[in-house]
Order: C-alpha cells, then structure tokens, then sequence
C-alpha cells in the first residue's frame, strides 16, 4: 500500500497529473464556450423573428390604413403596387438584406399615406383611421423594440466572437459576426403620422 501511495507523489506522476486536469479544463472550456456562443447564435434567431413579427404586424396596418385612404386619392396605386410584392408578409428564407428592404418599402408606403390625410383633412376626423393610426403608432414601437433587442444580441455575439480566446472556438465552429438591422440612412427616425 505503501508502494503505491509512492508512486502517486513521485514527480513524474505530478506532472502527468497536471498536465491532465490542464487538458480537461481546456476540454471544459471549450465545450461551455461553444454552448454559449450558440445559445447566444438563438438569441440571435429568435430576435430576428422578433422583428419578422413586427414587420408583418406593420405590413397589415399600413395594408388597412391604405385601403381605408383608397377612396381618397388615385395615387396609392402605385403604393399598392409595392405592397402587393409583400402580400403574403415576409418569406421564411427572407434575408436579413431582404428585411431592411421590406422595412425600406414600408416606410415609403406610410409616407405615401402620410401625404394623402394631409390632402384630406376629412379623413383625419374618421375613427377607423385614428385607431388605425393609433395601431400603427403600436406597431412602430414594437419594430423598434424588436430591432434594439436583435441588435443587442448581435452585439454580445459578435463581441464574442471576436474576443480571445472565444475566437478560437468560434473560428473552430465556424461561427461568423452577424450582421446588424439597420435603419435606412435617410429614414433613421420613426415614421411621421402628424395629424
């Protein structure tokens, strides 16, 4: 028994001994670091189906608020037009790319609206457009809401995955940055529905 407890402390058992729990601990680490960078890749996931929801929830607020407004003017036409390439919301394979154009295409249409309760100051005293309007102010806070949370969980896993040693793991997985949504450069602020 004597024996053995020697041959446990000699210094070459120590070493290996080390040079184990060294070994695990890496293992360790690099098994809870890749957990955590794709848990944070379906926060990622999920933020952008936060705004997928918020898109299409706009989507069918401006579609009602436009075809409330259509007895009100010719020229929501051609808003129509841009609307009905959307018809069915947002496609399941839409790319982030795709989405800030959705949001882009949207923001026109609700200028194009904006424009005709100016020219019809009767419209702007029907309560099926103010709670319309009221519904699309909602819609427009939850986008952003949607967007600062998407962009938030960007942040953290693209901080991340540019940190060492984390990068290490992520360019072992094959993790990328992702990228930010974005607000069109002219259009950084919310839609304007003065009335």
């Amino acid at each position: 028994m004597e024996d053995i407890m020697y041959t446990l402390y000699t210094p070459g058992a120590t070493i290996v001994i080390i040079i184990l729990a060294v070994i695990l601990f890496i293992v360790f680490w690099y098994i809870g670091t890749m957990n955590k960078l794709r848990q944070l890749e379906l926060k990622v996931q999920e933020a952008e189906s936060g705004i997928d929801v918020a898109l299409t929830k706009r989507y069918d607020m401006l579609t009602k608020m436009l075809e409330t407004t259509k007895g009100y003017a010719k020229h929501e036409a051609e808003t129509l037009e841009k609307v009905v390439k959307w018809r069915g919301g947002i496609p399941n394979n839409a790319s982030l790319e795709d989405k800030e154009e959705f949001t882009k295409q949207l923001n026109t249409i609700a200028s194009g609206i904006g424009v005709v309760v100016e020219n019809y100051p009767d419209l702007k005293a029907n309560t099926v457009f103010k709670e319309l309007q009221a519904a699309v102010m909602n819609t427009e806070e939850h986008l952003q809401a949607a967007r600062r949370l998407y962009n938030a969980n960007v942040t953290h896993v693209n901080h991340l995955i540019v940190s060492f040693p984390q990068s290490i793991v992520a360019n072992a997985i094959h993790m990328e940055q992702k990228p930010y949504f974005e607000a069109e450069e002219k259009k950084r602020q919310d839609v304007d529905f003065k009335l």
